[in-house]
């Protein structure tokens, strides 16, 4: 298995796995990779892919840099976006090897900082932050209104 940069021949195979890690629309996901190769995109700056040498993508990590993360004061945090590995070859160290990566090039790019994030639910991601060192910062609820079905509350100007 050999960690790379992802390369434009990984599109339609990173897309699969993205989708099972996001699952969506596939057409999203290969617009996301799209606009990485193209340079336009506003949330993917970097990407290393688990290769295992089959010329099989059977993981990845996908790095943004956000203007800061929860509990770290800095300016420009490097923030792993997605991380996964297909589940047969989970457990076996694969998943570290990428965040290896990911903590090189953010080093190389001059940060102290490497920041992520998991859904609450998602014990096993949470279990596998901490295995690689990574410490809880926070805990959040997001909420969401919809404007278009929601009347505007007493004494509110519509």
């Amino acid at each position: 298995m050999i960690v790379r940069r992802a390369e434009r021949k990984d599109k339609e195979e990173w897309a699969t796995l993205r989708n099972e890690l996001w699952p969506d629309e596939l057409s999203m996901h290969k617009l996301d990779i799209e606009s990485f190769f193209d340079l336009t995109s506003v949330h993917i700056v970097e990407v290393f892919v688990l290769d295992n040498e089959e010329d099989k993508i059977v993981g990845f990590i996908e790095l943004n840099i956000r203007s800061h993360a929860e509990g770290i004061d800095a300016r420009g945090v490097p923030y792993i976006e997605g991380w996964f590995i297909e589940r047969d070859y989970r457990g076996q160290g694969f998943g570290k090897k990428l965040l290896r990566q990911a903590e090189g090039w953010a080093r190389r790019q001059g940060f102290d900082w490497l920041a992520s994030d998991s859904d609450i639910n998602n014990l096993a991601s949470i279990a596998c932050h901490n295995a690689v060192g990574f410490k809880e910062m926070a805990r959040n609820v997001c909420f969401a209104k919809n404007l278009r079905t929601h009347q505007p509350i007493d004494n509110e100007e519509s």
